[in-house]
């Protein structure tokens, strides 16, 4: 078997994936700079460096929109509306009340108020291929969600199946540029890009490096970086569909990763026969080999093990191939969305099922959840007592006050309340 195919253990994967980011830091630093001293001068002399594009204008203008109509197959412009009713529809499901009140006890009314921010960003990968994909994945739920503002970035030449699909999703400013420098430029500011209250969407290690060094200027929604996929599977597996699933993840981007954790210990041979053959196959043949330097498997003893396994790795697209995939579901902790069964292949959430793609990667699904309304929203909790409610809790806030020295929250009690507690 290659040495691109190759046994390894929960490390070998998690080192990988974390020295990625660290050997961009440096490069991304100098960027956000740039962007901060030179605004839109810097977009363009960045798009000109990495994109091989001369930019006259940074923002993209609707006579641009309507001129990618023309240019988009009608074919894939319905399917683009019929992926974005799916996805509508699924996040429409997550979207809470704007305002809820309970009445906990007699004069006690407690609540949740759930606010929609104003201005978020989304980043689209580009470069390598095009997403209008994520265009529906991080717009369509900010709509949602009810945020006034949505704003996009991608790097130019945009593709004009991008710029409809921002059309359909409802985007409001499009804006050509991409990497760590649409990050900064959403999260600082420039001539023309107001700044954003939040950034949502996957890319790169320098996306994903630019995302976590701007937090103190604009909040994220998770590290979304290269793609990943953890596949468990038993003897039961069909090779041919995971080997289908691997090669799927890896033709991403050269830092994707793809681990199969398996108790048998015959299938990672068949499955590399089959990967073997597509990989001859595949346009993106490139990718896929230097991807494969990134991934592995790993035989296990038994599938509790490796579900186990996987729980560790928090892998950001979880596939289950096994005999009884629903009661492996119950033992999964850690992953950012999951596919169960051999006819739930991870293209199904990539595009059409309606469940987000937005998902969070190197292992931050152990505390993070995919994108969802949730992102988009704020909540504030609601507090509504009458004079009888203040007076049934008062002695509860006039001794803890009292005892933590801080007799003015006391006496804000008092004042409302004087002598029911002596009564």
């Amino acid at each position: 078997m290659p040495a691109m195919w190759k046994q390894v253990n929960e490390e070998f994967w998690t080192k990988n994936r974390e020295s990625k980011v660290d050997q961009v830091n440096e490069t991304v630093r100098d960027i956000v700079e740039m962007v901060r001293q030179n605004g839109d001068g810097a977009l363009r002399e960045l798009a000109k460096k990495f994109d091989k594009v001369d930019l006259k204008g940074i923002a993209v203008t609707r006579e641009e929109i309507e001129e990618a109509y023309e240019k988009v197959d009608p074919e894939v412009v319905e399917e683009l509306e019929n992926a974005a009713y799916n996805i509508q529809r699924f996040h429409e499901m997550q979207k809470p009340a704007g305002l809820w009140l309970t009445e906990v006890e007699p004069g006690i009314t407690l609540g949740v108020k759930t606010t929609p921010l104003e201005r978020v960003g989304c980043y689209i990968p580009g470069g390598r291929a095009s997403y209008p994909s994520t265009v529906l994945m991080t717009a369509i739920p900010a709509r949602v969600a009810g945020v006034d503002e949505i704003v996009c970035f991608t790097p130019a030449p945009i593709n004009p199946i991008t710029l409809v699909a921002a059309d359909i999703a409802g985007v409001d400013e499009i804006y050509k540029s991409g990497g760590a420098q649409a990050i900064a430029a959403m999260a600082l500011g420039t001539e023309s890009v107001e700044p954003v209250q939040k950034i949502v969407g996957p890319g790169n290690v320098f996306v994903t490096s630019a995302k976590m060094m701007l937090r103190d200027k604009v909040e994220i929604d998770f590290p979304a970086g290269p793609s990943e996929i953890g596949i468990i599977a038993d003897d039961s597996a069909d090779p041919v569909f995971v080997a289908s699933d691997l090669i799927a993840q890896a033709e991403h981007d050269p830092s994707s990763a793809c681990l199969l954790i398996t108790c048998d210990p015959d299938l990672p041979d068949r499955v590399w026969a089959e990967m073997e053959r597509m990989i001859a196959e595949a346009p993106r043949r490139e990718i896929i080999e230097k991807a494969l330097e990134n991934s592995g498997y790993i035989v296990t003893t038994d599938l509790e093990l490796a579900i186990e396994m996987m729980n560790g790795i928090a892998p950001e697209h979880l596939s289950i191939q096994v005999r009884d995939p629903l009661a492996a579901l119950s033992l999964v902790r850690n992953a950012g969305s999951i596919f169960v069964g051999p006819y739930t292949p991870v293209a199904a959430g990539d595009y059409a099922s309606g469940t987000n793609h937005v998902l969070p990667t190197a292992g931050n699904a152990v505390t993070a959840s995919g994108l969802n309304v949730a992102h988009f929203m704020k909540t504030s909790t609601v507090q509504y007592l009458t004079r009888q409610g203040l007076a049934a809790i008062a002695p509860t806030i006039e001794t803890i006050s009292t005892a933590e020295g801080l007799h003015a929250h006391c006496e804000s009690v008092r004042v409302r309340c004087p002598g029911d507690d002596d009564e």
